[in-house]
């Protein structure tokens, strides 16, 4: 395979009194990034040993006293001890919610690894837990069949700390593509994370240069030929969408919260109805979505994120077959409604969105402009047999389609009770079979 190198104005570095233009390198196998956007929908988690304090991850280094970068370095990892640790459980949830992949954060810009690392002290195994988190989630979440990814960012706050180098971003001297002995550093980690823990499926690089990213993804490449590299090969943009499609593979990642690691207070959640509405774009857009859960200091997923991958869960246990082998329409949604298709081509499915108040027995009729029906078309609702309605014995709960000059005309009833108190505020999807798209 040919070399894909993807040149692109991502900004300007100025090295002194250079500037360089930066490169993306894409060595990740065509093939292989098929596979990786069939996954669809991965679980983010960022946690490191700064979660005790409920700050941002790594961040308050960036200018930071000398005292307060001393405490921080001495102090937390002798009080990291998270003793309801379980990957099992956080593996089981993500599971249930439909994701397929994981990528945990090995190590954060603050440098501290979350792994056994031969590199530094700095690491998990000196802490009074004193185990390898990393090896213990890649087992719990292979265990799962879920594919297993790693986070890791050449930007490393400890290592220039060392060094005498102000912590800051994007200054020459803190960057690899100016410092060797960090380049060299970061690489001997990625070459243990790469062959301590079997096959790596998915790498994340995150940091403040493309150099440090390609430098590192060639690492990965050369070791496994066929893990797919996202952030630094890929376009994986963070908190926002393309307005419009873009070729895949790419991936979106986003907080559950206003934060990427867990926050006790001062908190603001998605409601698990956004989060549903996000996949199903992303998937019509041909993209990923790797959504970020941030377990708190003792290793539990908070209350508040359990909920809303309990909510996906369900909905992904109605839906499941329209997030699975499918693939983007030419047209990829009309007003509120999004479709995607299976890959044989034998079916599609529209996603109703933006009907939270659709009462149950309540019918609707929307107008599909750019879907064709045939003499042979067949409709109907994911996860309802559609003849019954509770406790009606002579309603016709039945879904519709009818060709008219507008388009097809669908005729749904939401006629399957979800909640108790009747209410399902999330897309309802329809399946077509023996349409035109």
């Amino acid at each position: 395979m040919k070399n894909k190198v993807l040149t692109i104005m991502i900004g300007i570095l100025v090295m002194g009194n250079a500037v360089a233009q930066e490169e993306i390198l894409n060595l990740n196998k065509p093939e292989r990034e098929a596979w990786f956007t069939d996954l669809g929908f991965g679980m983010f988690i960022h946690w490191s040993h700064d979660v005790q304090l409920g700050m941002v991850i790594s961040h308050s280094l960036v200018g930071a006293s000398a005292d307060y970068i001393k405490r921080y370095e001495r102090e937390l990892p002798k009080t990291f001890d998270p003793s309801g640790f379980d990957p099992e459980i956080w593996a089981q949830m993500a599971k249930s919610a439909g994701m397929k992949y994981v990528v945990f954060t090995t190590k954060h810009h603050n440098g501290f690894c979350m792994y056994d690392t031969e590199t530094t002290d700095y690491n998990i195994m000196n802490t009074p837990f004193g185990r390898d988190v990393t090896g213990e989630i890649v087992e719990a979440f292979r265990k799962e069949g879920l594919a297993i990814g790693l986070y890791f960012s050449p930007d490393d706050f400890h290592f220039i700390n060392k060094q005498g180098i102000p912590i800051s971003r994007k200054r020459a001297p803190t960057l690899p593509s100016n410092n060797p002995e960090l380049l060299d550093y970061i690489r001997e980690q990625m070459k243990e994370l790469m062959t301590n823990y079997g096959k790596i499926d998915v790498v994340f690089l995150d940091g403040a240069e493309q150099y440090g990213k390609t430098e590192l993804a060639k690492v990965c490449w050369e070791i496994n030929p066929d893990v797919v590299v996202t952030r630094g090969a890929i376009e994986t943009p963070e908190q926002n969408l393309p307005d419009t499609p873009i070729p895949s593979p790419w991936e979106a990642c986003y907080t559950s919260s206003a934060q990427w690691q867990y926050r006790p207070t001062n908190e603001v959640y998605k409601s698990a109805g956004k989060v549903i509405e996000m996949v199903i774009e992303i998937r019509a857009k041909g993209g990923n979505l790797l959504l970020n859960f941030g377990p708190d200091a003792e290793g539990h997923v908070p209350p508040e994120q359990k909920a809303i991958l309990n909510e996906v869960a369900l909905w992904m246990f109605i839906n499941r077959e329209s997030m699975e082998d499918v693939e983007p329409l030419a047209t990829i949604r009309e007003d509120n409604i999004w479709f995607l298709k299976k890959k044989d081509g034998h079916a599609m499915y529209a996603f109703i969105t933006g009907e939270a108040d659709w009462k149950l027995g309540e019918r609707k009729e929307f107008i599909l402009k750019s879907i064709e029906g045939t003499g042979k078309t067949k409709v109907s609702v994911l996860g309802h047999g559609g003849s019954i309605l509770e406790y009606q014995t002579d309603v016709d709960a039945s879904p519709s389609a009818m060709q008219t000059g507008e388009g097809l005309k669908l005729d749904i009833m939401r006629a399957q009770r979800i909640y108790n108190d009747r209410k399902w505020p999330n897309p309802i999807v329809v399946k077509l079979e023996n349409v035109k798209f």
